[in-house]
């Protein structure tokens, strides 16, 4: 399992809709080979800001499978257009002894 670990900051003033359109852009990543789940969380301090959790079972579904796809794009075009800055990931494996 890789646990994919993105920041996104929207634009002041969309959150509602960003929140609305990654429930629509949900359906689109959640049929993507490899997908195990997908968390999204709000900034307490800043409400502007969150924090998106997706597991995948190995970083190239996420990184190959998806990321190369035309569900990819689709995903984009749903959320993408709500983003103030590009958004940044990183992917983390689980620690033996410790999951």
């Amino acid at each position: 399992m890789v646990l994919e670990h993105t920041v996104i900051t929207v634009r002041p003033g969309t959150a509602t809709e960003f929140e609305a359109a990654l429930i629509e852009a949900r359906s689109v990543i959640s049929r993507a080979h490899g997908f195990i789940s997908l968390e999204l969380h709000r900034g307490v301090e800043s409400p502007d800001r969150y924090l998106l959790l997706v597991e995948w079972e190995t970083v190239d579904d996420h990184l190959v499978g998806f990321r190369q796809s035309e569900a990819f794009a689709q995903w984009r075009a749903l959320i993408g257009p709500y983003f103030a800055s590009p958004p940044v990931a990183d992917h983390y494996g689980p620690v033996d002894g410790l999951y």
